[in-house]
């Protein structure tokens, strides 16, 4: 089992950054992908980022392409998703998520998530 606890989330201005973090516990985290999604208000959660058990390979949904970058510290037990050039549509709860496999990540069924950080992004 996986414990996930995000931070970082805050109210920025278009154009800002910001850096979510995401601490895990429990299971054997280096064995594990991770990544990112988001819900914003009406929408259905979404797929953002993820990384593989060997934080070497990634993949990012086309829109924050160049502009946000997930990486992880298997020795810290974290994940991180630089977030930069941010823009209004970027406003969601952000979520970290979890699971052994990544394509099950990349699909969009993760095992375990953590209950969201909100990142604001104002015009």
């Amino acid at each position: 089992q996986v414990q996930l606890v995000e931070s970082g989330g805050a109210l920025v201005q278009a154009g800002g950054s910001l850096r979510l973090a995401c601490a895990a516990s429990g299971g054997t985290f280096s064995n594990y992908a991770t990544g990112w999604f988001r819900q914003a208000p009406g929408k259905e959660r979404e797929f953002v980022a993820a990384i593989d058990f060997s934080g070497t390979v990634t993949s990012y949904v086309d829109h924050v392409k160049g502009r946000f970058t997930i990486s992880k510290n298997n020795a810290n037990k974290m994940v991180y998703l630089q977030m930069n050039s941010l823009k209004p549509e970027d406003t969601a709860v952000y979520y970290c998520a979890a699971d052994a496999s990544y394509s099950d990540l990349l699909d969009r069924r993760p095992d375990y998530w953590g209950q969201g950080t909100q990142v604001t992004v104002s015009s």
